[in-house]
């Protein structure tokens, strides 16, 4: 089957000459003339990779990037922007917004086919990690029919790409539903009234996040944000209500997952009132050295992820990892922190 490739481009020399090197290579080609045009196509069609120019009429190419990302099952579709721009803020501005690669006019055929191709092969191999990860889904539910029902629900959905630092919902936000990280981690933090941030949790793949919504249907306590690229999978409060209506278990499943939330915020709550910051910042290293490296893996957080969870100041968090690393207990390199005495951090004294 021929990967269907969608071309944006107002210039009509320019769209001709990309499609007939595309059809040349074997792909099925679409195109628009302006923006209007493509986004529309591009929701009637699905295409495998949309190409599009940034300036346009009616709706320019940021235009068309954030109405088609807003659109679940054209989020995850890889974006190549075209732009006769070199300053270095236009090509940042559309990574930004989750564009996947960019050519910069005048480009030659191999540029343009290798771009494409990076993008199909990388998209594949997406997939075929998301098949994979069908497999721990088993973990997820007890009853065989609410685990049928569930896996059916999945495949169904198109799973959407997040950016490292892209936010997957603001505080405040309406709540439409929650999310199954497939590949990834994700943040949730708070912004106090002073403006400083306070990371409330910390979540991996194949662990959900704004389950703490479900039954309130209200808006979003907290914020949630990409720590590093993500797949996720969004499931709606309708299909949840279905779900947890028609099987039993499937909901003593959420339960029990909301109940073991609600012990580590107060574990956390108590942590921050009554004890010391070196015990705050010994127990935060513990804590995510538990639940993101099982394998001994080096620990990731910057300074300021490590000041949000711990409810202190970067400056602190410096100090202390320093005092840690003076006594044995730590060893810092280049890309984190490896904990080298684990036994003295969990008896360090409050």
């Amino acid at each position: 089957m021929m990967s269907i490739i969608l071309i944006i481009e107002d210039n009509f020399e320019i769209r001709e000459n990309i499609s007939e090197i595309l059809q040349l290579a074997k792909y099925q080609v679409i195109v628009a003339e302006n923006g209007k045009e493509g986004a529309e196509l591009a929701l009637k069609h699905l295409p495998d990779v949309i190409l599009w120019d940034i300036m346009m009429d009616l709706l320019d190419g940021y235009g068309v990037l954030y109405m088609l990302k807003k659109h679940i099952e054209t989020s995850t579709i890889p974006f190549i922007f075209i732009t006769a721009k070199t300053q270095m803020q236009d090509l940042r501005k559309g990574m930004e917004m989750g564009a996947d690669d960019y050519l910069i006019k005048p480009f030659n055929n191999i540029e343009l086919l290798s771009a494409i191709e990076t993008r199909l092969k990388k998209r594949e191999i997406q997939k075929e990690y998301y098949s994979k990860s069908m497999q721990n889904i088993n973990q997820l539910v007890l009853n065989k029919e609410g685990l049928e029902e569930f896996k059916e629900i999945i495949e169904q959905k198109k799973y959407r790409i997040f950016k490292k630092r892209q936010v997957v919902h603001y505080e405040g936000d309406k709540v439409t539903g929650i999310y199954l990280i497939i590949d990834g981690k994700v943040k949730v933090s708070k912004i106090a009234e002073d403006g400083r941030e306070l990371i409330v949790g910390i979540f991996n793949t194949d662990e959900f996040i704004g389950t703490n919504v479900i039954l309130s249907q209200k808006v979003y306590p907290d914020t949630a944000m990409a720590l590093e690229d993500c797949t996720l999978c969004f499931f709606s409060i309708q299909q949840l209500e279905k779900l947890i209506y028609l099987y039993p278990n499937l909901a003593g499943k959420f339960i029990k997952i909301l109940s073991n939330e609600i012990c580590e915020k107060e574990e956390q709550l108590l942590q921050l009132a009554y004890h010391s910051v070196r015990k705050r910042i010994a127990e935060v290293l513990l804590r995510y050295s538990r639940q993101n490296c099982p394998n001994g893996e080096y620990i990731t957080l910057g300074r300021t992820e490590l000041a949000s969870l711990s409810g202190t100041a970067t400056e602190t968090v410096s100090r202390t990892l320093t005092e840690f690393e003076n006594e044995g207990m730590i060893t810092k390199v280049r890309n984190g922190l490896s904990l080298v005495d684990i036994p003295k951090l969990s008896k360090l004294r409050n």
